[in-house]
């Protein structure tokens, strides 16, 4: 049985700095994002989003561990709130490649639902680039809805 617990401050920093590149290379990969400007945005967004790394208010960072106790991946949880209303927004769960398929990122997801539940918040939302399409198989076989695609031509 899997396991997910919060993330160690000596975790975070491996963690940042490989999400960020991962993060980068999904813009470039998914979004048609130039490498440069990928590499910059990811910077941006994880300085404005983690203003003080583990601490930051309303984010919550997990470690995902497998069967054996070792860490196999991550998820990054955050409470946020739009025109419906409050929900726990999933900004990233990854699991190692050489451990997907066994049913560690369902795990992960259903632990961000058990926390969503534990934390009174009535949905939880996330973003997915459309061209991942294992992440979307994943997330409508647990029940998620699509609610919007952005969809472009290049001209």
């Amino acid at each position: 049985m899997s396991a997910v617990r919060p993330m160690t401050e000596a975790e975070f920093p491996g963690w940042r700095a490989r999400h960020e590149v991962e993060y980068a290379a999904n813009m470039v990969d998914f979004g048609g994002v130039a490498p440069e400007a990928a590499k910059v945005k990811a910077a941006q967004d994880f300085a404005q989003l983690l203003t003080n790394g583990l601490a930051t208010h309303g984010h919550w960072l997990y470690t995902v561990e497998g069967d054996d106790g070792a860490p196999v991946g991550s998820l990054w949880l955050s409470e946020r709130s739009d025109e419906q209303g409050t929900m726990l927004f999933v900004y990233d769960v990854n699991i190692d490649a050489d451990r997907r398929g066994q049913g560690l990122g369902r795990a992960a997801m259903e632990f961000a639902a058990d926390e969503a539940r534990r934390r009174d918040i009535p949905r939880v939302v996330l973003n997915v680039f459309g061209g991942n399409e294992v992440a979307r198989n994943l997330y409508r076989s647990l029940g998620y809805d699509e609610m919007a695609m952005w969809m472009v031509k290049r001209v």
